[in-house]
C-alpha cells in the first residue's frame, strides 16, 4: 500500500514536472524533489524519466474509454446528440493540461507495453463506436467496421492537436465542426453539386 502511494506521489509531482519545465527540463532530481522523496527512492520505482513519462501515457491511454457510451439514445433524430457525447468525452479526458499533452504527444519513448495499450485502448473504442453505427437508425455508412476506424481516428487525432496546442479558437467552435463533421458523414450526407 505505502509502495503504491509513493509510485502515485512520483507520478503525480513528474505531471507538474513535465508540464512546468518541459520534457527535457524535467529530470528526474525536479521529480524526487516535487514529490518530496530521494533520488534513490525514485529509481527504486522507476529507472529512468522515459520510465515515468511511458507510464503517465499509459494511464492516459487507458483512462480514454468513452464513458457515457452506455447511457446513449439510439432514438431516430438524435445523432448529433450522440456524436456531441463521443466528442464531448474526447475533449473532457483530454482538457487538464495541454502542456503535459503535448510532452506525452511528443516526448513518449514507445515500449511494447504502451504499443499494446493503445491497441488494447483502439480495439475498445472502436468497438464502441461501431456499436453505435450498426445501433442508431439515423447511420448510412457502407462498412461499420472501416467507418467506426476513421470516427475514432479522427476523433482522437484532432482532440489532441487542438488540446495540445491551444489557441484562441473556443474550444465549443472546435467541437461544433467535429460534431458537424462526424454527424453529416455518419447519416450519409451529400452535398448538392452545383
Amino acid at each position: 500500500m505505502r509502495a503504491e502511494l509513493t509510485r502515485e506521489r512520483i507520478l503525480t509531482a513528474a505531471a507538474h514536472v513535465f508540464a512546468e519545465h518541459g520534457y527535457a527540463a524535467g529530470t528526474t532530481n525536479r521529480i524526487a524533489e516535487r514529490a518530496r522523496i530521494s533520488i534513490g527512492s525514485l529509481y527504486q520505482y522507476f529507472p529512468n524519466k522515459d520510465a515515468i513519462l511511458a507510464e503517465l501515457v499509459i494511464r492516459h491511454v487507458d483512462r480514454g474509454t468513452w464513458t457515457g457510451a452506455d447511457e446513449l439514445d439510439f432514438s431516430p433524430g438524435t445523432l448529433e446528440a450522440t456524436v456531441r457525447a463521443l466528442i464531448r468525452d474526447a475533449i473532457d479526458s483530454h482538457s487538464d493540461d495541454p502542456q503535459l499533452l503535448r510532452v506525452m504527444i511528443e516526448e513518449v519513448p514507445v515500449s511494447q507495453e504502451l504499443r499494446d495499450t493503445i491497441d488494447r485502448h483502439g480495439k475498445l473504442r472502436t468497438a464502441q463506436i461501431r456499436d453505435v453505427i450498426v445501433r442508431h437508425p439515423d447511420v448510412r455508412v457502407g462498412d461499420a467496421d472501416i467507418a467506426a476506424e476513421i470516427i475514432l481516428l479522427t476523433v482522437e487525432i484532432n482532440t489532441h492537436k487542438f488540446m495540445a496546442d491551444p489557441r484562441p479558437i473556443p474550444v465549443e467552435t472546435f467541437e461544433n465542426e467535429l460534431v458537424a463533421m462526424v454527424t453529416r458523414y455518419l447519416r450519409g450526407d451529400q452535398e448538392p453539386r452545383r
